[in-house]
């Protein structure tokens, strides 16, 4: 384990156990929620980070602890080399995750990607027919696409997660997407909600995203009654203070979908170190560039990530530095806490609107003993 303090503390170490890479600021999809909100191009005009690049912060990563990487984007099959990178990370027994909208999900890809140490594929799916998928993700034909990539990785002995972002659109085809999801043969299927960053933002201000009280009921209604109705595994991405702990912990449980923001660091397709892809949008959460800076200094020595190895959860305001949970959730997404509030200790929007109308679990706020 690499070490970030001197021999002798007794202060906490934190290995750098995974790196997200935004291989493209890219991609051939337009959809409408994304919170990266990447460049739309059929003719791969984007940057996208070097074969020689991303192999030096992988070797500068491994003597931190680095276990596992996740390719994203943009989409991030889109990039030129993505086969050498995926051999890369082969070669260096890493495990790879990978999030894509599965257009570009080819019988050769996806034989390449099953050569890997088995990670999680996340594959994003925004509606049960073609069009409520393509409302949402801006470009004709992307489902029947989506749907065959789905099929090229079964086939390849890959059963991948689907992943749906719920908003008003649709939100009434959850049960729909359950078989759907069933039928193609995933092994998992997740329900994101749509954060209030880039062109979800807008989508909030605009209010085609569902309300705190409906997001809420449908948290309860996925992990109460849907995921005892289906041999997938159902995870509903809300902070862990909506969640029943059987959930969280059981075997029978949905699983716990927390950032693990102490061990994770990002790089933007320009090679920037970030605390992840919310980088491109607010440039005092990036520090460094690979390359340039040393990886290990970087982590080690970067103010913004040691302040919250020493901060979280103490620091947490608001709701959520009321929360018994906030050990287990550390603010749910410090990134977008500072999006919203330019604090990295502010609490997160979702349980701070819940807080506010009233529909936060009570049972889950520390009330101070009376003397």
């Amino acid at each position: 384990m690499h070490k970030n303090i001197p021999q002798g503390s007794s202060e906490r170490t934190y290995p750098l156990t995974q790196i997200y890479f935004y291989l493209t600021d890219g991609c051939n999809l337009r959809c409408r929620h994304c919170w990266i909100s990447p460049k739309y191009s059929k003719e791969g005009k984007f940057n996208y980070i070097p074969v020689s690049l991303f192999r030096s912060i992988i070797e500068e990563a491994k003597p931190l602890g680095l276990q596992r990487v996740k390719l994203t984007g943009g989409e991030p099959l889109l990039h030129p080399d993505i086969q050498e990178i995926i051999n890369i990370i082969r070669d260096n027994g890493l495990i790879l995750c990978i999030e894509t909208n599965g257009v570009l999900c080819t019988l050769e890809m996806v034989r390449l990607i099953a050569s890997c140490k088995p990670g999680c594929i996340s594959v994003s799916l925004d509606g049960a027919n073609k069009e409520t998928h393509e409302w949402v993700r801006g470009v004709e034909g992307c489902f029947d696409a989506a749907l065959e990539g789905i099929r090229n990785l079964v086939n390849a002995g890959i059963k991948p997660e689907i992943i749906m972002t719920i908003m008003r659109r649709n939100s009434g085809q959850i049960e729909d997407m359950i078989r759907l999801a069933e039928s193609l043969g995933a092994s998992s299927l997740k329900f994101n909600v749509v954060q209030p960053t880039a062109r979800g933002e807008k989508m909030h201000d605009a209010g085609e995203t569902s309300g705190i009280e409906e997001l809420v009921s449908l948290g309860k209604w996925v992990e109460g009654e849907l995921a005892e109705k289906t041999f997938l595994k159902l995870h509903y991405t809300q902070p862990p203070a909506f969640r029943p702990m059987g959930k969280m912990f059981g075997s029978t449980g949905c699983g716990c979908t927390v950032c693990g923001i102490l061990n994770i660091v990002g790089v933007l397709a320009d090679g920037t170190y970030a605390l992840c892809g919310i980088g491109a949008h607010v440039p005092e959460l990036t520090f460094g560039k690979a390359g340039k800076d040393r990886l290990e200094d970087v982590w080690s020595n970067e103010p913004i990530l040691r302040e919250l190895r020493e901060g979280l959860p103490a620091r947490l305001e608001g709701v959520c530095g009321e929360c018994l949970m906030k050990s287990i959730c550390l603010g749910s997404c410090i990134a977008q806490n500072y999006y919203s509030s330019k604090s990295i200790w502010a609490p997160f929007w979702y349980c701070k609107e819940a807080k506010n109308r009233d529909i936060f679990p009570a049972s889950r706020i520390y009330v101070k003993p009376d003397k």
